[in-house]
């Protein structure tokens, strides 16, 4: 039994990858722009941008294959799912940590944003192990 239709899935992933990454491209691009000290904190941060934009790539790919039911898709999926499980993970802890105390205002905004995005990343996983999708996509 699906959790979730594939074709959902992929348009979920390829609607929010295509967007992080030309939202990503506008901010760098604008930064690059500004000049000065944007221009030299884009310029330390090359490498964590490189990785960041080559997760989302991979989002995208894997949303596309799915959308083609092509048999790849099933790993590039999953692993963008769990790439942006920790990351978001880590970045969360990250930002909690250096919260002015009381932090419960913090964490449930966190939670809220945490929760759903997780929750999808799950369902995903667990679509794309079942047996319709191995099916599916001829694994």
């Amino acid at each position: 039994m699906e959790l979730l239709p594939l074709a959902a899935i992929g348009w979920v992933i390829v609607v929010t990858s295509g967007g992080a990454i030309a939202l990503g491209g506008w901010l760098i691009a604008g930064m690059l722009r500004r000049g000065g000290e944007l221009r030299e904190h884009v310029a330390s941060r090359v490498l964590d941008d490189f990785v960041l934009f080559g997760i989302w790539m991979l989002g995208f790919a894997g949303g596309v294959g799915l959308l083609l039911l092509k048999p790849w898709s099933r790993w590039a999926v999953e692993l963008f799912c769990w790439a942006v499980t920790v990351l978001l993970l880590m970045s969360s802890y990250s930002r909690l940590r250096v919260a002015e105390p009381p932090r419960s205002h913090a964490v449930m905004g966190h939670l809220l944003f945490l929760i759903p995005v997780i929750a999808f990343c799950a369902a995903t996983i667990l679509t794309l192990r079942s047996e319709s999708a191995l099916r599916a996509l001829g694994s």
